[in-house]
């Protein structure tokens, strides 16, 4: 990540605020687009103020500041009368309720970190994501107060999309500097070396469900720039071994697939001022040997670690499809039975 540059640059009123990132924050992403630059932005939620974080090359974000300093300079000779926190976050499209959710809770450790029960990341195209159940609830604030949380369940709970939901919060937070994702490769009957294509083409399969998440919440050209700038990295987990990730949020997905040496592997990559959130469904195990998984291996091994925080969801957690629901159950139950004849 040699020649990034992180700057900061501070808005005073709700009205400067309103100036640089425009209705629903277009005029910022299209600063983004056009300057190939990262930019993060954090409320002070005890004024109207607003804290720019621009992150991209020396020469991109000195144009990009200038430009920010220039749609000042314009609002002032012009007049612009400053608005409040609140009419700045309705004149960008925010429903009233969505607000509310967002004020820090006085009841949470983290308040300032962690909306819960309110909106965890709002896309620029797609709908605000946010926990919608109890357990899913005690995800986020898990994830936000602990520097590591292993998420198990069924599918369809939320489990890997909150986990990228909660990344991009932390990064427009400036918690971390960058996202790290990553899953092992599990060949299903052919081997990686003999598919056509190269490395990115080989293994972009097995590694789509994490750029889905990402597309879905940052749309294709911020997706696209930000992998070309590291700041989001999705990678096999092969490839982790050897590094030292410091200033990152982590994401290991369908842990389950790890073998413990892997496992282990991944754990002690982490660094300094760095989050990792393991998400995993142990009835899913595709390993031919389902017993040497190393998500279970590592529920076991680390269970009584009081730094680490886990979270089992069950089927009544499913938020996709209600037949997911029943599906889910019929299967659990099916399977239960046939342990116990």
């Amino acid at each position: 990540m040699s020649g990034m540059v992180t700057k900061k640059l501070r808005l005073e009123t709700g009205g400067e605020a309103l100036k640089v990132l425009g209705v629903q924050d277009r005029r910022l992403r299209q600063l983004e687009r056009e300057l190939r630059v990262a930019i993060f932005v954090r409320h002070d939620p005890e004024g109207e103020g607003v804290a720019l974080s621009v992150r991209g090359s020396v020469s991109r974000v000195d144009k990009a500041l200038a430009k920010i300093r220039a749609l000042l300079a314009e609002s002032a000779q012009a007049g612009a009368a400053p608005v409040s926190g609140e009419s700045r976050a309705e004149a960008n499209g925010w429903r009233q309720e969505e607000i509310s959710a967002l004020r820090p809770r006085a009841s949470c450790k983290n308040s300032k970190n962690t909306p819960v029960g309110g909106i965890l990341y709002r896309p620029e195209h797609a709908a605000p994501v946010g926990p919608r159940s109890a357990r899913q609830q005690e995800y986020v604030s898990a994830i936000f107060d602990h520097d590591l949380t292993v998420a198990v369940g069924p599918a369809g709970t939320g489990k890997t999309f909150l986990a990228v939901a909660a990344a991009l919060r932390a990064l427009e937070l400036n918690l971390v500097d960058r996202i790290i994702l990553t899953r092992p490769i599990v060949e299903a009957g052919e081997k990686l070396g003999f598919l056509p294509g190269d490395l990115y083409e080989k293994v972009h399969p097995y590694l789509r469900p994490l750029y889905d998440a990402f597309y879905a919440m940052l749309g294709p050209e911020r997706m696209r720039a930000w992998r070309a700038d590291n700041i989001v990295e999705i990678v096999p987990l092969a490839y982790m071994r050897g590094r030292t990730l410091e200033n990152a949020f982590i994401i290991l997905d369908e842990a389950q697939n790890t073998v413990p040496e892997q496992m282990k592997m991944f754990l002690t990559r982490m660094g300094l001022n760095s989050k990792m959130v393991i998400t995993g469904d142990i009835t899913q195990i595709d390993l031919k040997e389902k017993a040497q998984s190393g998500l279970v291996h590592a529920m076991s091994v680390l269970k009584k670690t009081p730094a680490v925080k886990f979270i089992a969801f069950q089927h009544e957690d499913v938020v996709r499809h209600p037949l997911v629901k029943d599906i889910v159950l019929a299967y659990e139950t099916y399977e239960g039975k046939g342990q116990k004849q």
